[in-house]
């Protein structure tokens, strides 16, 4: 199985690449993953429930890192075995590129299967993986956005973005009201 694409992101490529290389990060993205630890230098163990079809079971892995070039590109190389469900073997090509204020994330898998969760048959594996790709992105998206994007409230009122906010609690807090004029430059 072969997959690729690209996906814009919102934060710097500093960012993102260490985002990628966090262990809390990558456990709550990764689609059904119970755990994920460091055994070295660039090397995890993981533990992830995956289900394909009938085929349901948890798989414990390894994920290494080479080719890394920080904070551009790596290759991640991966395997796991789920017991009598089957294993799974593969690697990825990861790439950061920079884009105005974000990043552009650009990734290529191969992977191999064997196994009951082979037997499920190609068509139902590439759409489990390839609905796996994109809820791992929703998910990274989310939490760089959860860590590094702007906080609404306290940038809106930074920016101006809420005239009349303070008149309007220290109305509240007073009690005043309506008929207040507007203060200069509100409308």
């Amino acid at each position: 199985m072969e997959m690729q694409g690209t996906r814009q992101l919102a934060v710097t490529q500093q960012q993102a690449w260490q985002g990628l290389n966090d262990p809390e990060v990558l456990k709550a993205c990764i689609p059904g993953c119970d755990s994920i630890e460091a055994t070295g230098e660039n090397t995890w163990d993981l533990v992830n429930a995956i289900k394909v079809g009938p085929v349901a079971a948890r798989f414990k892995g390894s994920i290494e890192l080479s080719d890394i070039q920080p904070p551009e590109s790596y290759t991640l190389t991966f395997e796991g075995n789920g017991g009598v469900a089957g294993f799974g073997k593969g690697s990825a090509q990861v790439r950061l590129l920079p884009q105005g204020e974000g990043c552009e994330l650009a990734y290529s898998a191969n992977a191999t299967v064997g196994g009951k969760i082979a037997q499920v048959g190609q068509r139902l594996i590439d759409g489990v993986a390839k609905s796996m790709a994109e809820s791992f992105f929703k998910r990274f998206e989310e939490e760089m956005q959860r860590r590094h994007g702007p906080q609404p409230e306290a940038d809106a009122q930074e920016e101006g973005e809420k005239p009349g906010a303070l008149k309007k609690m220290w109305g509240k807090l007073t009690g005043g009201g309506k008929d207040e004029p507007a203060a200069q430059g509100e409308a």
